[in-house]
């Protein structure tokens, strides 16, 4: 039996190395301005497909291209060599790995970050103007709600499901696992209570947070759950029928690659299969309209 747990649209990547940040100011350092900068992601990885969410939701194609790097990285420790001159420009003597997320900032040829939550706060706070998307991802007063959000889907979900499906994880430790992850879902349906979104009638990013957690949920983590915890995960219809809805939405859908999504998991992964993975909790190829349905990557 393998000894390393499954993972999660997985990654072995360290932790990010550079966070810069996206200022208000054009007095020096790094400003929100049309084509400086370059995103560079990868849509089998949950932080890239929350990147690209947000960048589709606040209409900056025009003024912040993205970059899209291969579903499986190609470098060991989950780097992209295409991505290996950022860094080498960006660090002396850098040797850890050129990994995704990445915005760059083009004048310079440096990377700005590599950390996913500061790069999605950073679109919102200070690209937004710059879009046509007109969506407004941090309502004044939510934020408090929105960061629950987040916290929910990391810990509850996503940590209490990867934790339930490693190699050996049996008895109490979990049970106790797969506790918090419907306890969690448990929360995440009733905040729902028949609203179109989580926060009302407008999407925000604790929407962006849920729907890639849920798809997650069911393309990676439910491959190494068993049955009976799949049947209980799917047992919360309205999310379900929420991450239906949202991936038919044009800034959701056309970023979900299920054929990146399983090469990457397959490729990464070596966690054992268990009975759950035979149990699709939602046909997500039917929930793409076909003008969304990504080519396999």
């Amino acid at each position: 039996m393998s000894s390393t747990p499954p993972s999660a649209l997985p990654s072995s990547v360290p932790p990010p190395s550079f966070r810069g940040r996206i200022s208000s100011h054009t007095r020096g350092g790094h400003y929100a301005a049309p084509h400086r900068y370059a995103l560079h992601l990868c849509l089998s990885c949950p932080s890239c497909l929350r990147i690209a969410v947000t960048h589709s939701l606040l209409g900056l194609d025009e003024v912040l291209p993205v970059v899209l790097l291969p579903a499986v990285p190609d470098e060991p420790g989950g780097g992209h060599s295409a991505l290996r001159r950022w860094y080498e420009a960006s660090a002396h003597r850098y040797a850890g790995g050129a990994v995704a997320p990445l915005l760059g900032d083009e004048w310079t040829g440096r990377i700005v970050s590599t950390h996913a939550p500061h790069i999605v706060r950073d679109l919102a706070r200070h690209f937004s103007a710059l879009g046509h998307g007109g969506a407004v991802l941090h309502p004044c007063g939510r934020e408090a709600e929105i960061e629950a959000v987040g916290r929910l889907c990391e810990e509850g979900v996503n940590d209490a499901a990867q934790r339930a499906g490693q190699p050996g994880a049996c008895g109490p430790a979990r049970d106790g696992d797969l506790d918090v992850l419907f306890t969690a879902l448990d929360r995440l349906e009733g905040m729902l209570g028949g609203r179109p979104y989580l926060l009302g009638e407008e999407i925000t990013a604790a929407d962006v947070e849920l729907w890639v957690t849920l798809v997650r949920l069911d393309t990676a983590h439910r491959w190494h759950l068993d049955a009976a915890a799949v049947d209980r995960i799917a047992g919360h219809p309205q999310l379900w029928a929420y991450a239906r809805r949202l991936a038919a939405h044009p800034a959701f859908g056309p970023h979900l690659d299920l054929h990146a999504i399983a090469r990457r998991h397959h490729a990464q992964c070596n966690g054992l299969e268990a009975a759950g993975a035979a149990m699709h909790i939602l046909d997500w190829a039917q929930a793409l309209p076909d003008r969304f349905t990504a080519q396999p990557g």
